[in-house]
């Protein structure tokens, strides 16, 4: 269950000093600022190391192995004998990170204040732990320190996640508490090169899943939206709480998260009826998914296949959403890195719904700061030491280069991905106020479009808006004939129908939502879709089809609720 509150005790916690130091410019770059971590025990944990140290060519002394448990659990005495202080001492002998001595005493700390080394020097920025690496630090009963007993009882557990646990390693001279949340100093920064390890920050990412091979394919999935773009359409499923709902702060920033979505260029779906997405909803070329809060997964994410674009981010905000990560039964983050997303975040355990990352800064900064996906995954979470698994490669950066760049490339290599450039041109205009008819011109002027169910569905959606009917229903007719993939030809065929039911002909209209269902056998929301035949059939006066479709509401109608 996720509460609803930020504890009061835990704003106090932001009186330990944690990150005492001012804030440094950011390690020379060179070699990837990336140290790889993987499990001796587990032999593909090895080789997902291997693979993604090869793909970034990272330095071999940047790769290094760890006997820990093989479960995805492990106690804090295994955390930190097998992990933290020997990954420590091997950062500190290749000289991956360079301490000075503690001699340190800020002006104005009281007399028993104990000083600490602190990072000078530093290679590494990041932390990539392989497949087979635990994720998660159990709760330790025995563990008592002091002033715990002064937290909010929610608070007063010391169980974490391995990787906001082990993002504290440059301070751990400090001996930071065990049970609570930390506060981020990083939460919403705007200059990404802050976040580093001599400021007392390692991110911490992982290149996990249900299989070694997902773990394997992140890293290509990552560098393929790099050199091509990240592209695709942002879907946001919010549960449309009234204001005075202690909840509603989820739904205010998954509602942020969208309308940043589309600010940036993305064509974006906002939902925002309490129920999410159905399963028969055509989730179609997906680069950003954000949604909650069902405990078990449901809606697309239930069919054989989603439609995730390389790259593409997946949240689903729920407490126990990374619980287990390495199976894709029942686990949001297990499901959506099977299903193809290229990374995402989860809770391991109860995080609470304040102390969850905040997705729209998230987005913000992953799409319109330029951030990598690691920068972009700590500078979202106003919390460490805490619940939060971090799932990808966190070199990942899908837009370190600007959109005419990456389209004037994509036009040199005759890539077909250059439509979602233009798609991006033309939401971006929309945003700042362009009219349908100027869109419109400009995807006409483009002579990709004629071979581009995107453009020509989004032509179509400006000829509706503009008030041209008759052309918007023809051209979505086009653009099924234009190649559009599985869940688009869906999209496409709803809007066709719909808007046909509205224009006519009605025997179209009826066409379309038939082709619905004798395309896709056992379609989820064949129910609605029959609901919508039955008016149409009616106005057409033919009675065999109205008949079939009354049989069928009455058939997939389910009975109504016992008291």
């Amino acid at each position: 269950m996720i509460l609803r509150a930020l504890p009061t005790r835990y704003r106090a916690l932001s009186a330990l000093t944690i990150f005492c130091a001012a804030l440094n410019a950011s390690p020379a770059s060179g070699a990837p600022e990336v140290v790889v971590v993987y499990n001796s025990r587990v032999p593909e944990s090895k080789e997902v190391a291997e693979y993604y140290a090869q793909r970034r060519q990272v330095p071999k002394d940047q790769i290094i192995g760890l006997e820990l448990p093989t479960g995805e659990t492990m106690s804090r005495k295994e955390y930190l004998e097998q992990l933290h202080q020997p990954l420590l001492k091997k950062l500190e002998e290749s000289k991956l990170l360079i301490f000075g001595p503690a001699t340190n005493k800020p002006a104005g700390t009281p007399d028993n204040f104990v000083p600490f080394r602190k990072v000078l020097e530093a290679r590494i920025r990041y932390a990539a732990l392989c497949y087979g690496v635990p994720t998660k630090i159990a709760k330790d009963p025995t563990l008592v320190e002091p002033n715990t007993e002064k937290l909010q009882p929610e608070m007063q557990r010391n169980e974490a996640a391995v990787d906001t646990q082990l993002a504290l390693l440059p301070i751990s001279d400090q001996k930071v508490p065990w049970a609570g949340p930390l506060p981020n100093p990083f939460y919403n920064i705007t200059n990404a090169a802050q976040i580093n390890t001599m400021n007392g920050l390692l991110m911490v990412t992982r290149l996990d899943g249900p299989s070694a091979k997902i773990a394997k394919g992140l890293v290509d999935k990552a560098m393929e939206a790099e050199t091509n773009g990240l592209w695709g359409r942002g879907y946001f499923d919010a549960r449309g709480l009234a204001t005075n709902d202690s909840y509603r702060i989820g739904d205010d920033l998954i509602v942020a998260a969208a309308k940043s979505s589309k600010l940036f260029g993305f064509d974006t779906e906002l939902d925002e009826k309490p129920a999410t997405f159905t399963a028969g909803f055509p989730m179609a070329q997906v680069a950003v998914y954000a949604g909650w809060y069902d405990q078990t997964v449901t809606g697309p994410f239930t069919r054989p296949s989603v439609e995730f674009m390389p790259g593409a981010f997946a949240y689903h905000l729920y407490s126990f959403g990374a619980a287990t990560i390495r199976t894709a039964n029942n686990s949001w983050v297990g499901t959506l890195l099977e299903k193809g997303a290229t990374c995402t975040m989860g809770a391991v355990d109860e995080p609470y719904l304040t102390l969850t990352p905040d997705i729209n800064s998230f987005v913000s900064r992953f799409l319109h700061g330029g951030f990598s996906f690691g920068e972009a995954a700590y500078a979202s979470q106003n919390c460490l030491s805490w619940q939060t698994t971090v799932i990808g490669d966190p070199l990942y950066r899908p837009w370190g280069r600007n959109l005419n760049v990456v389209m004037k490339d994509l036009e040199s290599r005759t890539n077909k991905l250059v439509e979602w450039a233009h798609l991006m041109v033309v939401i971006r205009n929309e945003g700042m106020g362009s009219k349908p008819q100027e869109l419109a011109s400009y995807i006409e002027a483009q002579p990709s479009h004629r071979q581009s169910a995107t453009l020509t569905e989004k032509l179509a959606d400006y000829y509706w808006a503009k008030g041209s009917l008759g052309d918007a229903v023809d051209t979505y007719e086009v653009a099924l004939r234009r190649g559009p993939t599985p869940q688009q030809r869906v999209r496409l065929l709803i809007k066709a129908a719909e808007r046909r039911a509205v224009y006519g002909p009605d025997n179209r209209a009826y066409a379309h939502y038939n082709a619905i269902l004798t395309e896709n056998p056992g379609y989820p929301d064949a129910l609605k879709i029959y609901q919508a035949m039955l008016p149409v059939a009616k106005r057409m006066s033919n009675a065999a089809e109205m008949k079939r479709c009354q049989e069928e509401i009455a058939r997939l109608t389910p009975p109504p609720a016992k008291p």
